[in-house]
C-alpha cells in the first residue's frame, strides 16, 4: 500500500440496531486488527450481514459506536476500506469498465483509472475478461472481478458477504486464492460466511452470532473445534438453532 497511516484497529463498541421495533442487533462488541482475517458465523438471519453493513458504514446504528484509528476511515481524503457483496452488483458495461468507474467514484483521473483498472485485472488474471460485458460473465467471473474492483481502490480492510456462497469448488478456490494474495499484502478481511470449512482455512479468528449477538468469539480452531457455548456446539455440528 502507498500509504503507511493505518485506519485500524476499527472498534465497535455496544453496537445495536432495530427495526420495525425489533431489536435485530444486540451489543456486539468487536475489534479488527491490522491484516486480521475474521469470519462471522451463524444461522441465517443471525446478524452477520447487517453488523457488516454497519461497520462499513452503509446503516447507521441505532445504537453503539464504530470507530477507526483514524477519523472516518479515511486517509488523505481516501476511504481505505470496501465490501463485496453476496451478489455482485456490475454496471451494463465492460469488466474493464466496471473497475474504471469505482476508481473514477473515488476521486482517480481518467488515465491513472485505466491504467489501475488495467493492472489489477493482470494481477488476478482477469485480464482476458476486460472487454466482456460484465453482467454476461459467469458468477464466479462476477465474483472475482468484484472482489478485483474492491482492491483496485487498494483499501486497509475488505468486508465480504458469503464471497462463495453460490458457486463451485473451482470458483470458490479461485475466490479464496484472491482473498490470500490480498491478506498476504496487508490487507485485513472480515467476511460472513456459512461454509466452516472455508472460515477454517481462511479465518484466524471467528465471530458466531446468533439472534443479533456474538454468542462466542475466538481462535478458529478453538470455535470449531472446542466450542464452549451451546448455540456453538449445535451450529459447528450442523444443528438447527432456532
Amino acid at each position: 500500500m502507498r500509504d503507511t497511516a493505518t485506519i485500524l484497529p476499527l472498534t465497535a463498541e455496544s453496537l445495536a440496531f432495530e427495526a420495525d421495533g425489533k431489536r435485530l442487533i444486540d451489543r456486539v462488541d468487536l475489534t479488527v486488527g491490522r491484516a486480521e482475517r475474521i469470519a462471522f458465523i451463524g444461522p441465517n438471519g443471525a446478524g452477520k450481514t447487517l453488523t457488516l453493513r454497519m461497520l462499513h458504514g452503509l446503516l447507521a446504528p441505532t445504537a453503539g459506536t464504530v470507530r477507526w484509528s483514524r477519523d472516518d476511515g479515511t486517509v488523505a481524503g481516501r476511504k481505505r476500506h470496501a465490501m463485496v457483496f453476496q451478489k455482485p452488483v456490475m454496471l451494463r458495461r465492460t469488466a474493464r469498465a466496471n473497475v474504471v468507474h469505482a476508481l473514477a467514484a473515488a476521486g482517480h483521473g481518467r488515465g491513472e483509472a485505466a491504467d489501475r483498472a488495467e493492472a489489477v485485472l493482470r494481477r488476478f488474471g482477469l485480464d482476458r475478461l476486460a472487454a466482456r460485458p460484465a453482467r454476461l460473465l459467469s458468477g464466479g467471473e462476477q465474483q472475482r472481478l468484484a472482489i478485483a474492483r474492491a482492491a483496485a481502490l487498494e483499501p486497509e480492510l475488505l468486508f465480504l458477504d458469503e464471497p462463495s456462497s453460490a458457486l463451485d469448488p473451482g470458483a470458490t478456490r479461485q475466490v479464496e486464492e484472491m482473498l490470500g494474495e490480498l491478506h498476504a499484502a496487508g490487507v485485513a478481511l472480515v467476511f460472513a460466511t456459512h461454509d466452516l470449512g472455508q472460515a477454517r482455512r481462511i479465518a484466524d479468528r471467528i465471530v458466531m452470532f446468533h439472534k443479533g449477538r456474538v454468542v462466542e468469539s475466538g481462535r478458529t480452531a478453538n470455535v470449531l473445534d472446542r466450542p464452549e457455548t451451546a448455540e456453538a456446539k449445535a451450529f459447528v455440528s450442523g444443528e438447527l438453532l432456532w
